[in-house]
């Protein structure tokens, strides 16, 4: 089955940067576009960023351009997201997603199949 295992998250202060990581198993990592998405405390789930098969072209939510950037090492089914520059507002539960083969670039929450348990980040001020 889909696995989606995150990790990297933790505490830390504003302006600082993470780096998370997802391991991927029980499918073809590479012929899907992947993604992560987070949720806030008491807010909705937000997509956050999206990364397409070969790792070449990223896409990012305005709340995070320029901030993180997002890869992909298909060799080892993994999936990471640098979070840079963090701001007290990043604080969620950041989780791995696998995108729906929709043949849209997957900017919405809707468009991801599978996630993972997430990992937390807490950006302290």
């Amino acid at each position: 089955e889909v696995q989606l295992v995150e990790s990297g998250g933790g505490l830390v202060q504003a302006g600082g940067s993470l780096r998370l990581s997802c391991a991927a198993s029980g499918f073809t990592f590479s012929v899907y576009y992947m993604g992560w998405v987070r949720q806030a405390p008491g807010k909705e789930l937000e997509w956050v960023s999206a990364i397409n098969y070969g790792g070449t072209v990223p896409y990012y939510a305005d709340s995070v351009k320029g901030r993180f950037t997002i890869s992909r090492d298909n060799a080892k089914n993994t999936l990471y997201l640098e979070l840079n520059s963090l701001i007290t507002e990043d604080t969620a539960m950041y989780h791995c997603a696998q995108a729906r083969r929709v043949p849209w670039i997957p900017r919405a929450v809707q468009d991801y199949n599978y996630w993972g348990q997430g990992t937390q980040v807490t950006v302290s001020s």
